[in-house]
């Protein structure tokens, strides 16, 4: 029999198809990849499973993470990533078609909502009715300036993703969520949050791939994002140890995940445990 961390029969693990996989904490941290990827990885493709890569790091764009992760060694096309980006650029094509939107993020962001068919400006603009704010690692305070004007307007508020943090070599750094604090200590409002932990990813990955929910798992190292993604989504959830969550903030969640596990290289030496 299979276990997990807890002892808790991890069977299933064996019959899933379709992994998918957190980013940030999860297989690697910053630009170090995590010992046991690769392996674990491999393990996925050779008992006929495929593993797609959900993220909430709207600070690239899907280009930019192919690169990424192709010089660490992990093999993944554009069709592996699925990312806040991604489900950002759909939401707003659905709920505001033809809207103007006013992004605060990185440039890679901006392009890449861009090429989606948007029209979206980076400047205090009286045109634009949606205000949209990403996991921006290259703000300044005339960004944050401009987007305390357009949120003193009449607009639509988006996020990208409602991570406090996001892992770093040397512990954490601010993500969206915090900036989205910060912005709501200064203007009053607060955004929706468009990435996980809402199970629009999840819903779009099992609808491009034909793959089941009883076959798909998430594996990350957040409970609010990525752990409640798949409680909302209805999908089995595995909690990692080698990001921000402890056992102690699992204990004290409200929730829990269906297994944990300290890394993905204690999942990978698990799933070596099944003949196939």
């Amino acid at each position: 029999m299979m276990t997990d961390l807890t002892g808790k029969n991890a069977d299933a693990l064996s019959r899933k198809k379709l992994w998918l996989l957190d980013m940030d904490g999860t297989i690697y941290n910053e630009n170090q990849i995590f010992d046991g990827t690769l392996d674990f990885l491999a393990r996925i493709r050779q008992q006929g499973g495929r593993y797609v890569f959900i993220t909430n790091n709207s600070s690239r764009s899907v280009a930019d993470y192919v690169k990424k992760v192709n010089a660490m060694g992990i093999e993944a096309g554009f069709e592996d990533f699925y990312t806040s980006s991604q489900a950002t650029a759909m939401y707003i094509k659905k709920n505001y078609p033809g809207q103007t939107v006013y992004c605060m993020g990185t440039r890679s962001l901006v392009e890449e909502l861009r090429q989606s068919g948007l029209k979206v400006v980076t400047q205090a603009d009286a045109s634009a009715t949606v205000v949209l704010i990403g996991f921006d690692t290259e703000n300044t305070s005339e960004k944050i300036r401009d987007t305390c004007i357009m949120l003193g307007r009449d607009v639509a508020y988006l996020a990208t993703n409602p991570d406090l943090v996001c892992p770093v070599s040397f512990g954490f750094i601010p993500d969206c969520g915090s900036m989205s604090i910060m912005l709501k200590n200064a203007t009053g409002k607060e955004p929706f949050f468009i990435g996980k932990p809402q199970p629009i990813m999840v819903d779009c990955v099992l609808q491009n791939t034909g793959i089941s929910r009883e076959e798909a798992v998430i594996v990350g190292d957040r409970l609010y994002t990525d752990i409640a993604t798949g409680i909302n989504a209805g999908v089995d959830t595995i909690c990692v140890l080698s990001g921000e969550a402890s056992m102690q903030d699992i204990q004290e969640w409200d929730k829990e995940p269906d297994w944990i596990f300290r890394d993905v290289r204690q999942i990978w030496k698990t799933l070596r445990k099944t003949a196939f």
